[in-house]
């Protein structure tokens, strides 16, 4: 998975050229990411200087340096930079798709998160994985989660990063709270299922030190 920043990504990531690279390199599915004019009103969140503009996840039995390459020619296009990690996917709600390039249904918000110093790997998986996640489903309105923990960077100089996250939110949810945490425009269970959410992911640090990136999601399948 990559995240690139840089403005204009959309053109560039959506290019028959950049798909035919990356085919030719190994790479069989790939998956874009955008935050765009779909997803404007929903919130960021940075730890850089500037918003991440765009991931870009591929499934390769190829060499990673030549997907690499091609992303970075793309930022470089717009000014940008690209950090990459190896990651190992979990699906604890399977999103709905179509490998044919059109834009996914809804919100896919994707956060990037840090282990905090404190906590060992097992210890903060075990919080993040095991206890966490029926929290996240049962106080939010997603309908698709996917959770990538880092194995290990494969761009140097990538910040430090320990998972990214992905969640799919019905786009009015982009706006509106309630659509977002499935409260039904109850504000008392609004209040309840923030509360109990915010409780669970400050047990392992997901409450600082990340990157939120609401994003349009777009899949090609690039096996011919």
């Amino acid at each position: 998975m990559f995240a690139l920043w840089g403005d204009d990504l959309s053109t560039a990531l959506h290019s028959p050229d950049l798909r035919a690279t990356l085919a030719a390199a190994g790479v069989e599915r790939l998956q874009v990411n955008i935050d765009d004019a779909d997803v404007a009103p929903a919130m960021r969140i940075a730890t850089d200087d500037s918003s991440i503009g765009a991931i870009v996840s591929v499934w390769t039995s190829g060499p990673a340096d030549v997907v690499t390459a091609a992303l970075q020619a793309v930022a470089q296009d717009v000014s940008g930079r690209v950090a990459g990690w190896e990651v190992e996917e979990r699906r604890p709600i399977e999103p709905p798709e179509s490998w044919d390039g059109s834009r996914g249904d809804g919100l896919a918000n994707i956060a990037l998160l840090r282990r905090p110093d404190e906590l060992t790997q097992d210890e903060w998986l075990h919080r993040w994985l095991v206890d966490h996640t029926p929290v996240a489903i049962e106080t939010q309105a997603t309908f698709g989660y996917v959770q990538n923990v880092v194995v290990a960077a494969v761009t140097p100089e990538a910040p430090a990063k320990h998972a990214l996250v992905e969640e799919l939110f019905p786009i009015v949810a982009v706006s509106d709270m309630h659509a977002f945490y499935g409260s039904g425009g109850d504000d008392a269970e609004l209040s309840r299922r923030l509360e109990r959410m915010m409780g669970s992911v400050t047990r392992f640090g997901a409450d600082r030190d990340i990157d939120l990136v609401p994003t349009s999601r777009y899949l090609y399948d690039l096996r011919g």
